[in-house]
């Protein structure tokens, strides 16, 4: 569809308008608004479609239709009939848009959880790798006398290879066959966005996607009148400009894998939102201040002052896939199993609306304010960070995985082992010994799930780092005879955690080791299990013990830091049945 559409947006730019009667921006934007349309009309109905049926037998008839739009749209192109091209144009995003569903919901049915970031992250490269060579394709094809039958072939071509290969996708079984399909298109839509609303981590995760996209459109969109603006520049400096910035964002997206170390990280959602603000600052600070000559992409690579603005494409690119790829994965693992097409349904509205907003906020600063490109690229760049940190405010998970991330990638080199034994869904409770102030920080690290924490009630209240654990939605619990009213709330607050399905972390010991040796467990564990009997996970930190957090030779807090960077380690130990828990057993295991 990208090689189709881009080809045919040339097409008309050169001399299709003309013949048609129109003026070529009206043909143009016509021509986008058609593409888009469809995104608006029919992804309720896509994502729905998605949830009923087997997904790869979906995907088949899906890529079949292609072949039979674009057989189609061989003979419109061989016959010059623009306005059969331009209602395939609406046909293809329909296609499209049936396809997306089915694309990112069918990932969670065929991969583990630490290979749904990688898999997110391949989709992501694969679409902004295709969205690269049809650009640089369409303008290659177009400067052959033969262009219309080259592009006949080419997208009748690349129809049947997706068919063919729709053909290697396993089978997903349908996720709730009994779905009756709502037809109502406005309806089976506010329906839907109205589901993902009563989400609130989930609704602002599909509308920071959705920002990327807004991001994206505005940067794409004014890449070819930016190079004539600020460089002078030909059509080829136009095609490096998106290239490094494509490949960026490609770059980014399989970077997500190891920052996350294969789990789904929201951590590293803020470092994409503030790289994409700074580097976008950058890259108007590095324009040149003098009207240069034409320039061709050579000319441009030889002038070393260019490499700064090259270098800030490429970081805005990079730190896009950094801040998508997470969200997507999130959406993926968070929402309900049965109606997670749906909300992918809801996801490609949400984007076509911010796509269209895109462009009219240009419209607007650039026709209205009369700004230069450069200067539009800045504003966006300041209310990228104006939006985001909207949404990390509104959803404390965003922000409390960014300080736990920078804690164990930053102040620490973590090792984890036994990470498959914490559940993935259902309740349990995670049990550890108590080495320093940063246990929960790092044992957080360990779990996509939030994890609410019972500590000491003086930890809790700790000036450094008390506003955090009050963040996490800590539980604090003091001893009974210190405090009653405490010591009850902590354990109903407990056994509410575990009724909802949540996992919940205790330190048995009840303080931080002063020793470096573990201290007795209490047997509050075993009044927990007995109120919810839900099984038990062991695990030991190592590492920790002398550490600026720990109270070796001292209080915690009180001396220096020793090193910076060290490594420790959890261990995570099988799951212990709630049959089998006691204070002493499990004092066993997690020594």
């Amino acid at each position: 569809d990208n090689i189709y559409k881009n080809t045919l947006m040339l097409i008309l730019t050169y001399g299709a308008a003309d013949a048609m009667g129109l003026n070529s921006h009206l043909i143009l934007n016509l021509a986008a608004a058609l593409f888009i349309l469809p995104f608006f009309l029919f992804s309720a109905l896509a994502g729905q479609i998605a949830d009923k049926y087997e997904k790869s037998a979906l995907i088949r008839k899906i890529k079949l239709l292609e072949i039979v739009i674009m057989l189609a749209g061989a003979v419109a192109l061989l016959t010059e009939s623009y306005t059969i091209l331009l209602i395939l144009l609406f046909l293809m995003g329909a296609q499209s848009s049936f396809f997306g569903p089915c694309k990112y919901a069918i990932l969670p049915q065929h991969l583990h959880r630490d290979e749904l970031v990688g898999g997110n992250a391949l989709v992501e490269m694969g679409t902004f790798v295709s969205i690269l060579l049809a650009t640089i394709g369409a303008g290659i094809i177009l400067q052959f006398e033969n262009y219309l039958t080259i592009t006949a072939v080419m997208v009748v071509c690349l129809a049947c290879f997706g068919y063919v290969s729709s053909y290697f996708i396993p089978k997903a079984e349908a996720i709730d066959s009994t779905l009756k399909l709502n037809f109502n298109i406005m309806k089976s839509s506010w329906n839907l966005i109205t589901y993902a609303r009563s989400n609130r981590g989930i609704y602002l995760a599909v509308l920071a996607i959705s920002w990327f996209w807004f991001l994206g459109v505005a940067y794409l969109t004014q890449f070819p009148n930016f190079s004539i603006q600020a460089f002078n520049g030909d059509a080829s400096l136009v095609t490096l400009l998106l290239a490094v910035f494509t490949i960026g964002i490609g770059s980014g997206s399989m970077l997500c894998e190891k920052l996350s170390r294969k789990q789904v990280e929201l951590g590293i959602v803020p470092i994409g939102a503030l790289g994409m603000t700074l580097f976008g600052i950058d890259l108007y600070f590095s324009l040149p201040t003098t009207s240069l000559d034409v320039q061709s992409w050579q000319i441009f690579i030889n002038d070393t002052s260019n490499w700064r603005l090259l270098i800030d494409l490429a970081c805005i690119g990079i730190s896009g896939g950094i801040f998508i790829v997470p969200l997507y994965a999130y959406i993926q693992l968070r929402v309900e199993e049965e109606y997670r097409a749906r909300i992918i349904g809801v996801i490609n509205i949400i984007n076509a609306l911010f796509m269209v907003v895109s462009s009219l906020v240009a419209m607007v600063f650039l026709g209205v304010f009369e700004l230069s490109i450069a200067e539009f690229f800045l504003v966006i760049s300041v209310m990228n960070i104006v939006v985001s940190l909207f949404i990390f405010y509104q959803v404390d998970e965003f922000s409390v995985r960014f300080i736990v991330w920078v804690i164990t990638n930053i102040i620490y080199r973590l090792k984890e082992n036994g990470r498959e034994n914490i559940p993935e869904e259902g309740a349990a409770v995670l049990v550890s010994n108590h080495v320093s102030f940063v246990d929960a920080l790092l044992i957080a690290s360990t779990s996509p799930r939030p994890i609410r924490f019972v500590m000491d009630h003086n930890i809790f209240k700790n000036p450094v780092l008390g506003w955090f654990f009050k963040l996490v939605k800590a539980i604090p619990i003091a001893p009974e005879k210190v405090c009653e009213k405490t010591y009850k709330d902590a354990f109903d607050t407990v056994s509410k955690v575990l009724e909802e399905g949540h996992l919940v972390c205790i330190f048995p010991e009840g303080k931080i080791t002063r020793t470096g040796e573990m201290n007795e467990f209490k047997t509050g564990i075993e009044k927990i299990i007995s109120r919810n009997p839900v099984p038990v996970v062991p695990m030991n930190l190592i590492g920790l013990w002398g550490s600026f957090f720990s109270h070796k030779d001292g209080s915690a807090f009180s001396k220096a830091p020793k090193r910076f960077w060290s490594r420790v380690s959890i261990i995570i130990g099988p799951i212990i049945s709630p049959g089998n828990v006691s204070a002493s057993r499990l004092y066993t295991e997690v020594l």
